[in-house]
C-alpha cells in the first residue's frame, strides 16, 4: 500500500479530548512496511516524529511540528503454550475489542483492565492498570521500531523496565521507538482476581460471588468505569489524566497527623500510595475550570474540555 503524506492535517478527531490542533504533516500506516516508509521519509526530510494511537491520554497544547504518524495497524495472533496462550496484538488494535476478543476466545487475564481507552500499542509506555492488575503481570514482550534507524528491535519484561505507571519508554527510551506489536500470556483456565476493594464490593453488590466468571468480572469492571468516567464520545476528555503519588511512611505519617481522613494504600515495600482524586478534590480542584477546560464536577481525575477548549486553557 502506498503512503500518503497530508499537510496540516486537523488532529481535533485524533485525541478525545477533541483539542484542535494541526499536525504539520500526516499519515496513517496500517502495515509495517508502512510505518517503515513514512519513517524513511522523516529521515529523509530530516523531521520531528510523532507517533499516534487513540489519542485518549493526549493533551495537544499546540500544533506538532514535523510528521505526525497515526498507527491503524490490526491483526492478532497467538500461541498455546501448555495451560497458558501467549497472544500478539498490533500496536493499532482498540484495548477494550482487544480484552473483549480474548474473552470470547477463553483466554484469561485481561478483564480487570476492561474499558481502558486507547490502543494496545500505548499500553506497555504507561504500563496500564486497574483494579488489581497491572500489564506488567501478564507482559512477555514487544516489537519496537526505532525512530532514528528504522531498525526492528525487541523487548522482554526485564528490558521494559516497568514500574507503577512507567516503563523505559518514559525514561531512556521516550521518544525513541514506536511499538509495533506487543505479546502477552493469558491464561485458558478461567479465574478471578477481585482483590480490589472496589471490584470486590462491586460484586458483593451484585450478589455474584458463588457464579463469578471472569467474563462477569469484565462487566462488572465496564460498569463501574462507566459510572466513574464520562463518556469522551459525550463529554470530551483525556481519561483519568492523574498518577497516585507513592511517598515514604514518614511523609505519609506526617501528612496523616494533619489529615486523619487521607486516602491512602500501604505498599509491600513500606512506601504509600495516595488517592489522586483525593488530594485533588482536597486541594479545592475538583469541578475547577479555565476557559472552556477544567476537572469534571463529579470525577476530580478527569480533564475535560466543555466543547471550545484549546490547548492553552491547559498549559
Amino acid at each position: 500500500m502506498s503512503l500518503t503524506i497530508q499537510q496540516n492535517f486537523s488532529l481535533q478527531p485524533f485525541n478525545s479530548l477533541a483539542l484542535p490542533a494541526y499536525a504539520e504533516l500526516f499519515c496513517e500506516v496500517c502495515d509495517q512496511q508502512q510505518l517503515l516508509a513514512a519513517l524513511d521519509y522523516a529521515r529523509e526530510h530530516q523531521l520531528e516524529v510523532t507517533s499516534l494511537g487513540g489519542g485518549s491520554n493526549l493533551v495537544l497544547a499546540a500544533d506538532l511540528c514535523g510528521l505526525v504518524i497515526h498507527l491503524n495497524t490490526k491483526g492478532i495472533a497467538h500461541a498455546i503454550v501448555g495451560d497458558c496462550v501467549e497472544v500478539t496484538f498490533a500496536a493499532g488494535e482498540n484495548w477494550h475489542q482487544g480484552v473483549l476478543t480474548t474473552l470470547q476466545r477463553g483466554w484469561y487475564g485481561l478483564e480487570n483492565l476492561s474499558l481502558i481507552p486507547g490502543n494496545m500499542g500505548a499500553a506497555p509506555i504507561q504500563n496500564i492498570g486497574a483494579y488489581g492488575v497491572e500489564l506488567a503481570d501478564l507482559f512477555v514482550s514487544l516489537t519496537a521500531i526505532e525512530i532514528a534507524t528504522g531498525k526492528l528491535c525487541q523487548f522482554d519484561k526485564a528490558a521494559c523496565e516497568f514500574a507503577y505507571r512507567d516503563s523505559l519508554f518514559k525514561k531512556s527510551a521516550r521518544d525513541k521507538y514506536i511499538i509495533v506489536d506487543i505479546t502477552l500470556r493469558l491464561s485458558t483456565i478461567p479465574a478471578v482476581n477481585i482483590s480490589y476493594p472496589a471490584l470486590k464490593a462491586a460484586v458483593a453488590e451484585a450478589g455474584l460471588e458463588e457464579d463469578l466468571t471472569p467474563e462477569i468480572v469484565s462487566q462488572l469492571v465496564s460498569k463501574v468505569r462507566r459510572e466513574k468516567l464520562p463518556d469522551p464520545q459525550v463529554t470530551p476528555n483525556a481519561g483519568s489524566f492523574f498518577k497516585n503519588p507513592v511517598i515514604s511512611a514518614k511523609a505519609f505519617h506526617l501528612l496523616k497527623d494533619e489529615y486523619p481522613d487521607i486516602v491512602n494504600y500501604p505498599l509491600p515495600n513500606g512506601e504509600f500510595k495516595l488517592a489522586a482524586a483525593w488530594l485533588i478534590e482536597k486541594a479545592g480542584f475538583k469541578g475547577y475550570s479555565l476557559g472552556e477546560a477544567g476537572t469534571h464536577p463529579k470525577h476530580a481525575l478527569i480533564i475535560i474540555n466543555k466543547g471550545k477548549a484549546k490547548g492553552e486553557d491547559l498549559k
